[in-house]
């Protein structure tokens, strides 16, 4: 089975060519993003939050699905990469862009919960957890990608994945399952 999405953003092929000349090469894969934009798509007027904007190729995906109504944070802390989604979707009221420290802004962050967070880098997802999951709206989802073996893990990567995966796998408050797909992913719902 092809499994390849056949809907793209229409601003995908700019943003990957952005992420090539800035060497980035963490970008969420398409079959990841696809589910990104389907997750979205089933929260009309959501609120979504996406921990690590890169150069935007996730936010793409997440504004695709999204609805008028819905609306988006997501939060970066290399200005450089993030000035490429700034550029790339100025004109996107949906979207609030912040650039700090993911880790900080999940300490300091007080405002309403979230249908959706993505964590796609160290915060919300191998550090500051537990608070990104307090984020979690009820019946609302977390996302984590980037689970399978990949070239270049650091030396006790795998270790910090599988301590991971049991916590989330653990946790009373949420139902998860995890998809041995695109580049290894876990999809929990907050009871």
């Amino acid at each position: 089975m092809d499994d390849e999405p056949r809907e793209l953003p229409a601003s995908l092929a700019a943003l990957r060519e952005a992420a090539r000349r800035a060497g980035f090469t963490m970008s969420s894969e398409a079959r990841t993003g696809a589910l990104l934009a389907t997750l979205a798509a089933a929260r009309p007027g959501g609120r979504l939050l996406e921990l690590g904007t890169g150069v935007g190729e996730g936010t793409a995906w997440l504004l695709d699905g999204m609805d008028e109504k819905a609306s988006l944070v997501t939060v970066e802390l290399d200005e450089e990469l993030q000035a490429v989604a700034r550029e790339q979707f100025a004109a996107d009221s949906r979207v609030s862009f912040v650039r700090a420290d993911g880790g900080a802004w999940l300490t300091e962050y007080q405002g309403p919960l979230f249908d959706l967070v993505f964590a796609d880098t160290w915060p919300g997802k191998f550090t500051h957890l537990d608070r990104a999951l307090e984020l979690v709206a009820p019946g609302g989802c977390y996302l984590i990608d980037d689970l399978l073996p990949q070239p270049g893990w650091p030396a006790g990567h795998q270790e910090a994945v599988d301590a991971l995966l049991a916590e989330l796998a653990a946790r009373p408050d949420f139902r998860s399952v995890r998809l041995d797909w695109a580049g290894g992913l876990l999809l929990a719902v907050r009871r």
